[in-house]
């Protein structure tokens, strides 16, 4: 058995191997910048390939959409929200006094404000205000509700998006505001969501990170263009309709030659209509 090192002590007793920690997800090497963060984890993706499937039906979907949301909203929480150096008694406090943690947590003060785009965003971010409110204080977490519909022409293609209605919780000032949406598509529905905040003039939010099972090199350059501080986590970049050559290259290297999106605008090689899945709904 390999012997572990000791950690480090202070004079007074005071753990010092937490004050400052490192972390940084595993991500995709690409050239879109450094505001976009694309996974490289085997176990997220595997779950994700399989709700991509065929077989996978509703109820697993959501049961396997909830698994996957749930480790996601960790690893931002980890990666993007503020911290702070704490002192906590352990419950073992009342036999040793040494009995405290001492480190870096996640600002329990760190305002959030999670956005549900209706219809494919429902579930994500019920998941995502779920695991926020277990990480910082729960009075400083809200959802609010945009409901959208896509607008398309005579052959299917999106054009644009139609705001039917929203149920927005107050001002954005300071907060981390998060957006649950699994489809990356065209990025239409998600910018018009976000126009809305700034149309209403609801505030300057300190972040704000759109959360994606899957997004496409259009998705990130909409949403670059139309919003240039956004912060965009994925699971998967897809970029199917790609010629081979390109594909062979570092993803974001010959932007402006990959196609994730066929004609309907629908990812390739994507999943299918994630709102009408979730939801067991006719498109």
């Amino acid at each position: 058995m390999v012997a572990l090192p000791a950690l480090r002590k202070e004079s007074n007793g005071v753990e010092t191997a937490y004050r400052h920690l490192r972390y940084s997800p595993p991500e995709l090497h690409h050239a879109y910048g450094p505001r976009v963060h694309v996974l490289a984890h085997p176990a997220m993706l595997s779950r994700l390939a399989r709700i991509c499937s065929p077989a996978c039906e509703t109820p697993e979907m959501m049961r396997l959409v909830n698994d996957l949301y749930r480790e996601m909203a960790s690893i931002v929480a980890s990666a993007e929200f503020p911290r702070t150096q704490v002192r906590i008694a352990t419950r073992m406090r009342r036999r040793h006094r040494q009995a405290d943690y001492a480190g870096e947590v996640v600002d329990p003060a760190t305002s959030v404000v999670c956005i549900d785009i209706a219809r494919a965003g429902m579930v994500p971010t019920v998941t995502c205000y779920e695991v926020f409110s277990s990480i910082v204080d729960h009075r400083r977490v809200r959802q609010d509700h945009v409901f959208m519909n896509r607008r398309t022409d005579a052959k299917g293609r999106v054009v644009g998006v139609d705001l039917s209605g929203s149920k927005l919780g107050g001002r954005i000032d300071r907060a981390v505001v998060v957006v649950p949406d699994p489809m990356g598509a065209t990025g239409s529905s998600l910018s018009g969501a976000l126009d809305l905040y700034v149309k209403k003039k609801l505030g300057r939010p300190l972040k704000v990170i759109t959360m994606n099972l899957i997004v496409t090199p259009e998705f990130i350059r909409r949403l670059q263009a139309d919003h240039p501080g956004v912060i965009i986590y994925a699971i998967r970049l897809d970029r199917g309709l790609s010629r081979p050559d390109v594909l062979r290259r570092r993803p974001g290297e010959r932007w402006g030659e990959e196609r994730g999106l066929n004609d309907r605008h629908y990812i390739v090689p994507g999943g299918g209509g994630f709102g009408e899945l979730l939801n067991n709904a006719e498109e």
